[in-house]
């Protein structure tokens, strides 16, 4: 079974004392992310805001399920500009559980910590990777509306696949929400992970999919199971798998495509944007 060792990473613990301090969740421990110490290394993290349990139960995802959420944390957004402060973080990722018990799903909450992080560091890029906000273009609207740099958006799958993986996302409104905001002019990107049951074919097609809605950066990683109670692994895909699917992206127009085993959508980010913005000026 394909796994990555994070446990000996001594660089995981100062920046969890941060976030501890600040009384902040990031993504990288809730989800078990398989490259926690790397990113802590750089002391990147990506926070996790509205909570750390979700109102959707995706079958893949670690993040715990409960219908019944506290209120956002008012000071959340403060507390976590603070922390990409105390960080010095140039690049920030942003994202969140789904809170579709919330009037707007959440977008006032993410736009207002977006605003504080670049009041606090005006340096620092912010990326957002969100839900679909139910595809309500006025929540949309909140968060365009905001300081951020990149707007992201995964799709997780192909279609057909949703009932089986997603069964309260939809595959269209994922894709509509994508186009929505790169008609408000921003970088978008979206990511998959590979091995519940897909194929390559429907994977090039998801690709045009994301293509045709003017979708600018790709990540596709391996589906690792969080446990015996999530979705079975269907296929362990290899290297040269990846890397094929990374060429395919650039050859339909992908600005920049990242491709491997252990990649996630906010992995790298930083670098991944650098790249993007390099390729443009060549």
């Amino acid at each position: 079974m394909l796994k990555k060792t994070t446990t000996l990473s001594p660089f995981v613990a100062p920046v969890k004392k941060i976030l501890r301090q600040f009384h902040l969740h990031s993504v990288c421990e809730s989800a078990h992310c398989p490259n926690i110490g790397e990113c802590f290394k750089k002391r990147t993290a990506t926070f996790l805001i509205l909570g750390n349990s979700c109102t959707r139960n995706c079958r893949f995802c670690n993040i715990v399920h409960n219908e019944n959420i506290p209120l956002p944390d008012p000071d959340e957004p403060e507390n976590l500009a603070r922390a990409v402060r105390e960080l010095g973080l140039l690049y920030t990722v942003i994202t969140s559980v789904t809170r579709d018990d919330l009037p707007d799903c959440g977008a006032s909450h993410f736009a207002k910590t977006v605003n504080l992080v670049k009041e606090y560091s005006p340096q620092t890029l912010v990326e957002v990777l969100t839900p679909d906000f139910l595809g309500i273009r006025e929540n949309l609207d909140i968060v365009a509306e905001s300081k951020i740099d990149v707007f992201n958006h995964n799709v997780e799958t192909i279609s057909a696949l949703y009932p089986k993986v997603r069964p309260q996302a939809d595959y269209q409104r994922s894709l509509d929400v994508l186009c929505y905001m790169k008609r408000k002019g921003f970088i978008t990107k979206s990511g998959i992970m590979l091995g519940v049951g897909e194929t390559i074919d429907e994977v090039h097609a998801l690709m045009r999919d994301l293509r045709d809605v003017g979708c600018d950066i790709m990540t596709i990683g391996q589906y690792l199971r969080p446990s015996k109670e999530h979705l079975p692994l269907e296929k362990e895909y290899s290297e040269e798998e990846f890397a094929a699917l990374r060429d395919y992206g650039l050859e339909i127009g992908f600005k920049e495509v990242y491709s491997g085993r252990f990649v996630r959508s906010s992995f790298n980010a930083r670098e991944i944007h650098q790249n993007m913005l390099n390729s443009e000026q060549n």
